[in-house]
């Protein structure tokens, strides 16, 4: 295939990540060009309600941040990931208020929400719970300016040349064209795979394209068994799922059987403030025993007016669905909501493959550990994606190396099986009923099993649902095996088989591709 054009910095995915390192290498000088599979402003990021963590407040500091995100992540934080997130976060909410993003203030100081697990006060919001939404319509206006954009366009395969990303090939989904365009570096920034489960507060974008594509190049994957389920969606039948965003716990709300029984406080002292992973299994629990499709989430302390101005998007959405917040409790179930593992990288976004670097949800950075803290991820994506733009173009001096590659990563079962392919429908069913919020070592049996064969009988893809249903298939096989392998209960990992952590699982589990480079079955 003859190339299209050559750009200093090719980005596939258009949310924070990838707009926010788009519109910084710009700045200094590099020709960019930024592939989107859907419209510009489909990306994960507008549907993030809750905010952005930054210790800015009064009575706060970045040492508390970072506890709070260490003990948050059970054991498997990478601690000085941590530390750059936490103490460069006040610079790069900064970068934001330049680039245009109007955080809520009030009496003329910034707004500060609380969330679970935090210590302090210290998420900042923009437009109540429309956070996400003011952040992508800031960026992508300034990215339309001087960035080249490829809308409704798949990133098909990373070229590796003589052992380093060199380009891209992509498919047009409106002209139906193949292209190729040379890179000096390439970026995904794709965002998580929450379409891998049933039940995600994700959108339809979030299929985690990055991550198989990084995966079939023969960068490294690590921590796919780490999914965070979110505790608290409104899903109600026939409807999409929408997420209830953690601040709302955060103003007060309280959660109720159906039966009208509060329950938090016999799970956790902390009660409806405890890490996601400990709400979230609390709420399973309790439906499981009474036999009910939701919990009640109550906030009725709150008059209408407020909640309409504190949490407008939901509010609205709620009130659509015919429940007032203000007067009725609030039908809520947890769904898949964040993917804490991802493409294996260092704290300057590089991989195990020269030239390609991932930031954002589809990164690893081991800042999330087991169990990501609360408005972390949004920091996340600014943090990295600038210092993987002043890794390429201000190198520090001496420049960091590249991540090692791990001697002895695993590897997944061959793909093997004839028939007929699966539904994206029956991917997701598997991937809930067994890699789901409570495992077992049956189950994940089962679900590698039959992700192996359903990944042997995958045609090649012509189509963006045929990209898409082969990237949930290696998501779920790779979160399916790390699951089965990792025998204890850690975050937001949990097997009824083994349901305490152990000490000698305080370590990471990396995948690489068989075919691309020979290695040996292990762990890390």
């Amino acid at each position: 295939m003859t190339s299209d054009a050559a750009f200093d910095l090719v980005v596939v995915g258009s949310g924070i990540a990838g707009l926010y390192c788009a519109i910084q290498a710009r700045e200094r000088g590099a020709s960019v060009l930024v592939v989107t599979k859907g419209a510009i402003d489909e990306a994960s990021t507008r549907h993030a309600q809750g905010g952005i963590a930054a210790a800015v407040g009064p009575g706060d500091s970045a040492a508390d941040h970072l506890r709070d995100t260490i003990e948050a992540g059970a054991g498997l934080v990478d601690e000085e990931a941590a530390r750059i997130l936490c103490y460069e976060a006040a610079d790069r909410i900064a970068d934001l208020v330049r680039y245009g993003v109007r955080f809520d203030a009030t009496d003329g100081a910034v707004a500060l929400g609380r969330e679970a697990a935090h210590s302090a006060s210290r998420i900042l919001h923009a437009g109540g719970d429309s956070t996400g939404l003011e952040i992508e319509l800031s960026l992508s206006s300034l990215a339309r300016r001087d960035v080249t954009i490829l809308e409704h366009t798949l990133a098909e395969r990373i070229v590796v040349e003589d052992g380093r990303a060199a380009a891209i090939e992509v498919y047009d989904t409106a002209a139906r064209e193949h292209r190729r365009y040379e890179a000096g570096t390439v970026v995904l920034a794709t965002g998580g795979a929450g379409q891998m489960y049933r039940v995600t507060t994700n959108p339809d974008v979030s299929t985690g394209d990055g991550v198989a594509l990084a995966y079939a190049s023969g960068a490294e994957v690590v921590d796919m068994e780490f999914t965070q389920f979110h505790p608290t969606a409104l899903v109600l039948p026939g409807q999409p799922v929408f997420l209830i965003s953690e601040a709302v716990r955060g103003e007060g709300a309280q959660l109720f059987t159906t039966q009208g029984e509060r329950f938090m406080p016999k799970y956790d002292d902390r009660a409806e403030l405890a890490p996601r992973d400990i709400v979230a299994r609390a709420i399973h629990r309790e439906m499981a025993a009474s036999a009910s499709a939701h919990v009640l989430l109550d906030i009725t302390d709150r008059s209408g007016s407020w909640l309409a101005a504190r949490f407008p998007q939901i509010y609205r959405h709620c009130l659509a669905a015919g429940i007032d917040m203000s007067t009725d409790r609030v039908p809520v179930s947890p769904a898949a909501h964040y993917t804490m593992g991802g493409v294996r990288t260092n704290t300057w976004g590089e991989t195990t493959v020269p030239g390609l670097f991932v930031v954002g949800e589809a990164a690893c950075t081991g800042v999330h550990g087991a169990n990501r803290l609360a408005s972390n991820s949004l920091l996340e994506t600014v943090v990295f994606a600038h210092r993987m733009v002043e890794r390429l173009y201000s190198p520090p001096d001496p420049a960091p190396p590249a991540p090692a590659r791990t001697a002895d990563a695993l590897m997944l079962l061959p793909p093997g099986g004839d028939g007929t392919p699966p539904t994206a429908t029956q991917v997701r069913e598997l991937t809930w009923d067994r890699v789901g919020i409570v495992r077992h070592a049956e189950g994940l049996r089962e679900a590698t099993v039959q992700l192996a064969r359903w990944a042997g009988t995958l045609p090649e893809p012509t189509d963006r649902r045929g990209y898409e249903l082969r990237s949930i298939v290696t998501c779920g096989r790779l979160a399916a095996e790390a699951a089965l392998r990792r025998e204890e209960s850690r975050g937001a990992h949990f097997r009824s088989d083994f349901p305490e952590p152990a000490e000698a699982w305080r370590r990471h589990l990396v995948f690489r591709h068989p075919g691309t480079f020979a290695s040996s079955p292990g762990v890390e």
